[in-house]
């Protein structure tokens, strides 16, 4: 996801950072169907070797997964954006997936997936490669349809307000995943961590969180929109989640090639995290 978690401060400061003010101007030029075409095609979607960025987030997915761990009643996708193909491996082990989204044009193009509409984003070449390194000999369509059984709820989300839905998600999630959502709605690294602990919040004590996201990246073009990103290293991801409260259990992470170095974005890589919220945690 992206163009997700959340563009208006919590209201407590009116006159809050300009960083934010340039964040909601940005995303109001939001383009769903541009951001895909950059990311979700070729030359960044190609499944012909797993050194491409795609594959290798599919199977940082699909491995973190496997395991078996992770897995529950719900899990809650933040900033989900318009995409869908973060959810393929986790779909399995929860009965219900909830999305989120700040921008209501990506909440209507992953409702149009998942109704199956004519004109949404065609995700089938995903799907069919989550199944081919999954290694189970299941039927693509198989896991489309469950997917879309069971994602039913598409909210909206602001992950700078300290209750992110407006509510507090009852019972709270078992797992939560966020893909390249909360350094590109994030003015800085402190707001960085600060989105981390209020989504922290939707996850019951004991739940994991798996996140994607984007290292070393400054910008990144959807249509009209030039959206700034708070620019990480490895190093801000360890301390942003230790101060958010989790415990880390996995970081990996993945230089972008030359290749892949379209001009959409100034992106140098793609961290992975797997983290646990600490049973002790009352919040």
């Amino acid at each position: 996801g992206r163009g997700g978690g959340s563009v208006i401060n919590s209201g407590l400061a009116p006159a809050a950072a300009p960083g934010q003010a340039a964040l909601r101007e940005g995303y109001e030029h939001f383009d769903p169907r541009a951001y895909l075409r950059n990311n979700y095609l070729p030359p960044r979607a190609d499944f012909s070797s797993e050194e491409f960025v795609v594959p290798w987030k599919l199977r940082c997915l699909a491995e973190t997964f496997a395991s078996g761990e992770i897995q529950g009643r719900t899990l809650i996708d933040v900033g989900s954006g318009p995409t869908i193909y973060q959810l393929l491996s986790a779909c399995d082990h929860f009965e219900e997936i909830v999305a989120t989204d700040f921008l209501a044009v990506n909440r209507e193009e992953l409702g149009r997936w998942v109704r199956g509409e004519p004109g949404a984003f065609d995700w089938s070449p995903f799907i069919q490669h989550v199944c081919k390194i999954e290694g189970r000999g299941e039927p693509w369509q198989d896991k489309q349809r469950r997917l879309r059984q069971r994602l039913r709820r598409i909210l909206p989300i602001d992950v700078h307000r300290a209750e992110p839905l407006g509510a507090p998600l009852r019972p709270r999630a078992d797992a939560l995943l966020s893909a390249f959502c909360l350094e590109a709605v994030s003015p800085d690294r402190a707001s960085f961590v600060r989105a981390l602990s209020h989504v922290g919040t939707l996850l019951r004590p004991g739940g994991h969180a798996v996140l994607l996201g984007a290292l070393g990246e400054s910008f990144y073009l959807a249509g009209p929109a030039r959206l700034p990103v708070v620019p990480l290293q490895e190093a801000d991801v360890r301390e942003a989640l230790a101060a958010a409260g989790f415990a880390l259990r996995e970081l990996r992470s993945y230089a972008m090639p030359p290749a892949l170095r379209t001009g959409v974005d100034d992106v140098d890589g793609v961290f992975f995290a797997h983290a646990q919220k600490p049973v002790g945690m009352g919040r």
